[in-house]
C-alpha cells in the first residue's frame, strides 16, 4: 500500500538530531517545524529543528525527559505566520520504537497547547540510536494517525516504515535486487522528467523496477526521426504526434497495469508539474536543458526529495579539416537535500540559462541547437546514441540503488558525481567534499508560497479554486 502519511528530512538534519538526541544514555528533546507539500498525500518536510538544550531539561535519565515549555512558545513564533506543522521529537536511548504510556500522557498535557495556538495538524515522534524515527500527527480533537513512512535523504537514503517496525529493533533493510526490494519500491513514488532518450530507458528500468507510481513529466511529441531512441515509440505514434508521455504511460500500462503511470504533457515550468513532482519520493532528470535541470533543482531542495541527474555529450574538433569525435562521455549527479546543488556544482549558470533563454527566442538558432544535441558540431537530425544512453541511463538508477540499498565497497558520498569517457574507457567519481555548498533558503520550504520561492508561481484566485 502507497503511504498517505510521510516525513521527509535531509540527512544532515538527522545528523545534527542524532548527535544532540542520543549523546549520553538519557533522554534529550526536539521541536520539528514542518512545511507541507501539495496534496493529496499528507507529504511534511522538515523545514527546521530546534534543538533543546541538555542543562534546560530539569530532568534527564534514560527513560524519562521533562523540558521547558519556552521553546514550544518559540516553536509557535516561528511556524504560525507560515501555517507549518510542529513536531515534538524526543530520543530513546534503550532503542524502544514504540510510543510508551508516558509518551501518551505527554502529548495529551502538551499538543492540545499548540492547537490552542493555531493550526489543524501537529505531532510527536521518537528516535532510536539506529536512527529509526516514528512520528504520528493529531487532529485538534487528540484523534492521531501514524506517519506511514519517513525519509532521511543523505548520503545513503534510509526508509523508516511503521508497519514494518518490530518492538525494539528496526526490521532489516531489503538486500539491492532482490525481491524485497521490489516490494519495497511498490511503495514508493519516482518522477522521470524528460522521457525522450535517456529519460524514456530511465522510465523504463523505473516501471519494472517496481515502483508504485511513475510520474512522466514532458511537453514534445513522438517524431520519426527520434524513433531510433526513445523506447516503446512505433512508427504509429510519429505519425499521430503522440505525446511522449502519453506513449509511455500506455506501455508502463501494458505490463504493469493502469494507475500506476502519471503523464504531464507539459514542461516543469509549470504549477501542475511542479505540485506533481513535489509528491513524489525520488526525482530522475533527464533533460538536456538548463532550465528544466534548475527546476528540478529547486524542487529537489524545497521538497526535500533526492535527486538524479545524467547528462550525455559528444564533443567534436577538427583534425586537418575532417570532423574528429574528441570524447563520449556521460556525467550522473546525486543531489541530497542540505548537500551541494546542481547550480553549485555548476551544472546550470545565470548566465547559461540567459544564453538558453536567448537562444529560444531565436527559433532557428533553437532547431539547430536542439539538432546537435548531442554530437557538438555537427548537424544530426536522428543521432544513433541509444547505446550511449543505455550506458548513462543504467549508471543513473543504479545509483539510485546503490543509495538505498548500499552494496558499494567504498562510501556513497565518494560517489556524489560519476562521470565515464567511452573514448578512454575511464571512470571516475567526485565526493561530496569536492563540491562546495552555498546557503540554501530554499530548504525545506515545501509548498510555501510563492511556490519555489519563485512569483512566477504565486497561487491564483483560479488555483485556489
Amino acid at each position: 500500500m502507497m503511504p498517505e502519511r510521510t516525513l521527509a528530512m535531509a540527512g544532515v538534519t538527522h545528523s545534527m538530531l542524532m548527535a544532540h538526541l542520543l549523546s549520553d544514555g538519557n533522554e534529550a528533546a526536539a521541536i520539528l517545524i514542518c512545511a507541507p507539500s501539495p496534496g493529496p498525500r499528507q507529504r511534511l518536510v522538515v523545514r527546521q529543528a530546534i534543538l533543546v538544550p541538555h542543562e534546560a531539561c530539569p530532568v534527564r535519565k534514560p527513560d524519562a525527559i521533562v523540558w521547558p515549555g519556552v521553546y514550544i512558545e518559540d516553536a509557535i513564533d516561528i511556524a504560525e505566520p507560515d501555517g507549518f506543522v510542529i513536531i515534538l521529537l524526543h530520543s530513546h536511548p534503550g532503542g524502544w520504537l514504540r510510543f510508551s504510556h508516558i509518551d501518551n500522557e505527554s502529548d495529551a498535557r502538551v499538543i492540545p497547547g499548540l492547537f490552542e495556538a493555531f493550526g489543524s495538524c501537529h505531532g510527536s515522534a521518537i528516535i532510536t540510536p539506529e536512527g529509526a524515527i516514528r512520528a504520528r500527527l493529531y487532529a485538534p480533537d487528540m484523534t492521531w494517525q501514524p506517519v506511514d513512512l519517513v525519509t532521511i535523504a543523505g548520503d545513503n537514503i534510509s526508509y523508516w516504515w511503521n508497519d514494518c517496525i518490530n518492538n525494539i529493533v528496526p526490521a532489516g533493510r531489503p538486500l539491492a535486487f532482490t525481491s524485497a526490494m521490489t516490494k519495497e519500491l511498490s511503495r514508493l513514488s519516482a518522477a522521470v522528467i524528460g522521457v525522450s532518450g535517456t529519460g524514456s530507458i530511465a522510465a523504463e528500468q523505473v516501471a519494472r523496477l517496481g515502483f508504485g507510481s511513475v510520474t512522466l513529466i514532458d511537453s514534445d511529441k513522438i517524431e520519426k526521426k527520434n524513433l531510433n531512441r526513445i523506447l516503446n515509440s512505433t512508427t504509429e505514434d510519429a505519425q499521430r504526434v503522440r505525446p511522449k508521455v502519453e506513449m509511455f504511460a500506455a506501455a508502463i500500462a501494458a505490463h504493469r497495469g493502469d494507475g500506476i503511470a502519471v503523464s504531464i504533457a507539459d514542461t516543469l515550468g509549470t504549477r501542475e508539474a511542479i505540485e506533481a513532482v513535489g509528491q513524489c519520493d525520488l526525482i530522475f532528470c533527464c533533460v538536456d536543458s538548463k532550465e528544466g535541470r534548475q527546476y528540478a533543482d529547486l524542487i529537489a531542495s524545497a521538497f526535500l526529495i533526492p535527486l538524479f541527474d545524467v547528462g550525455v555529450t559528444i564533443p567534436t574538433f577538427l583534425d586537418e579539416g575532417t570532423v574528429t569525435i574528441a570524447d563520449v562521455s556521460g556525467r550522473i549527479d546525486y543531489i541530497q537535500p542540505g548537500g551541494s546543488t546542481l547550480s553549485d556544482r555548476g551544472v546550470y549558470t545565470q548566465e547559461s540559462l540567459r544564453a538558453e533563454y536567448l537562444q529560444r527566442t531565436d527559433s532557428a538558432a533553437f532547431r539547430d541547437e536542439l539538432a546537435a544535441g548531442y554530437i557538438k558540431g555537427i548537424h544530426e537530425e536522428a543521432p544513433s546514441v541509444i547505446t550511449l544512453n543505455m550506458r548513462a541511463s543504467s549508471a543513473l538508477v543504479n545509483e539510485f540503488v546503490a543509495r538505498a540499498y548500499p552494496y558499494r565497497q567504498e562510501p556513497n558520498r565518494n560517489y556524489a558525481r560519476v562521470v565515464f569517457s567511452l573514448a578512454a574507457c575511464e571512470e571516475d567519481h567526485y565526493s561530496e567534499d569536492d563540491f562546495e555548498r552555498t546557503e540554501n533558503a530554499l530548504l525545506g520550504r515545501g509548498a510555501t508560497e510563492p511556490l519555489l520561492g519563485l512569483p512566477l508561481f504565486r497561487k491564483t484566485r483560479k488555483d485556489a479554486a
